[in-house]
């Protein structure tokens, strides 16, 4: 019973704070942020920034309440491997392997969400059984 209630939302949480913690750094660092994304060759930085503070605030934060698990973890599993190309392909810099591979993990843990959703404790499966008790009565 632990396992099928209570491990999926908590590797929705251990993947989601993160993305949620650092889409909040990148609120208070909007010049080093689009720096850094200039730097590394991407073109509009500011809108890159939206980009990434959506995706990681937003997502993180979908994430871990289990609002369209599927779809989110999906995008942020895309938005990983994207980040992971464009700006830890140095793999001259043993640091910049290890924050790829960080990413490429990360992305493995969010397309098991994908493919099995958020479970119990989650917005979905909340929406899914009232969904499914509306039918019931309808038809009573």
């Amino acid at each position: 019973m632990f396992t099928t209630r209570y491990l999926p939302f908590l590797g929705r949480l251990m993947i989601g704070l993160p993305f949620a913690m650092s889409g909040l750094s990148k609120l208070g660092a909007y010049g080093a942020t689009t720096g850094m994304i200039g730097a590394a060759g991407l073109p509009f930085p500011p809108l890159a920034f939206a980009i990434a503070v959506a995706a990681e605030l937003g997502g993180g934060l979908l994430l871990i309440a289990g609002y369209r698990a599927r779809s989110v973890a999906g995008a942020l599993a895309l938005f990983s491997l994207a980040t992971a190309l464009s700006f830890h392909a140095n793999f001259a810099d043993q640091n910049q392997m290890i924050h790829f591979l960080k990413n490429v993990m990360m992305a493995g843990g969010l397309l098991q969400i994908a493919a099995f959703g958020a479970g119990a404790l989650s917005l979905d499966n909340w929406r899914r059984t009232g969904e499914l008790q509306a039918d019931s009565a309808i038809a009573a």
